[in-house]
């Protein structure tokens, strides 16, 4: 094979293209792995802040403890759930100036709460004390806001929609409006409970055009409430050494402890676990 022979100025043309290209695939290879660092950096984030507050972050509330027990059992679910949304319960229990709203995190910092929902009404004709506070402080602070209607057994299911309806004005992004239920009635059926609960729903669903939200524990919606809402949102308290809420239904929120320290509050508050990201808590927003 004969051999190629190029005169100088063809040998610095050859040089200074192949420099070029070979600086060209050194950029490319470098801007691929600038950008992958970028999203691995992005997806990981959150692990990243989470485990560094948890084993380098020093900080302690100063005020409130749990027993050993307690304790193990909140940070063994935070840490299972730590990519998940968290939020908090309020009502008149806890005092206004308890709650410092600039700043509200739990694990050492670690994870912001993003939500909060109070409770507005009580019954045929109450009110809590301490809502139109709470609803326009976590408004101010830019929580996803929402507020709670305790249920009554024994009362007027449409009295009591018209209390919450009254005393509440829910907005565009605020969390559908939610029904706690807690009591077995003593003067009713069962069947003429639940046919109550579904005009207390119904009334409200009419207003806002979105099924309700039912709070309630998970042993009182299994003995009182299965087959009967399996189309609502479902929120269940539980406070016992499991992982999930419940084992046989579809649940959105997780109210998995009474005891929560959280930075920025002045006692222990309910807190609760959105079951997925902060973008898709939207779905349970009103438009």
């Amino acid at each position: 094979m004969s051999k190629t022979n190029y005169k100088p100025t063809q040998k610095r043309k050859l040089h200074k293209n192949r420099r070029k290209n070979y600086q060209l695939r050194r950029w490319i290879l470098l801007a691929i792995l600038g950008i992958s660092l970028l999203f691995t950096g992005f997806y990981l984030k959150n692990k990243i802040v989470f485990y560094y507050a948890k084993y380098f972050h020093k900080n302690t509330h100063k005020n409130l403890k749990n027993s050993e027990v307690e304790a193990a059992r909140i940070e063994k679910i935070i840490t299972e759930y730590h990519d998940k949304t968290f939020g908090f319960d309020i009502s008149h229990y806890q005092k206004k100036e308890d709650i410092n709203w600039d700043s509200l995190t739990i694990a050492k910092d670690a994870i912001e709460l993003e939500f909060v929902v109070m409770r507005a009404t009580m019954g045929n004709k109450k009110k809590d004390k301490h809502f139109d506070n709470f609803w326009k402080k976590s408004k101010e602070y830019q929580l996803i806001r929402g507020a709670y209607h305790f249920y009554r057994a024994d009362e007027d299911p449409v009295i009591q929609a018209n209390n919450y309806l009254e005393s509440v004005q829910l907005e565009s992004g605020d969390l559908r409006p939610v029904l706690d239920i807690e009591k077995v009635p003593r003067r009713k059926s069962r069947e003429k409970f639940i046919e109550d609960l579904k005009v207390w729903l119904k009334i409200v669903e009419e207003k806002y055009g979105e099924k309700p939200i039912i709070y309630t524990y998970y042993h009182y919606y299994k003995d009182h409430l299965r087959g009967e809402f399996d189309e609502y949102p479902l929120w269940l308290a539980n406070y016992n050494d499991v992982m999930i809420p419940s084992p046989n239904d579809e649940w959105e929120m997780w109210q998995f402890t009474e005891n929560g320290i959280v930075k920025g509050i002045n006692t222990k508050v309910d807190l609760n676990i959105y079951n997925g990201n902060l973008w898709s808590l939207k779905k349970l927003t009103l438009d």
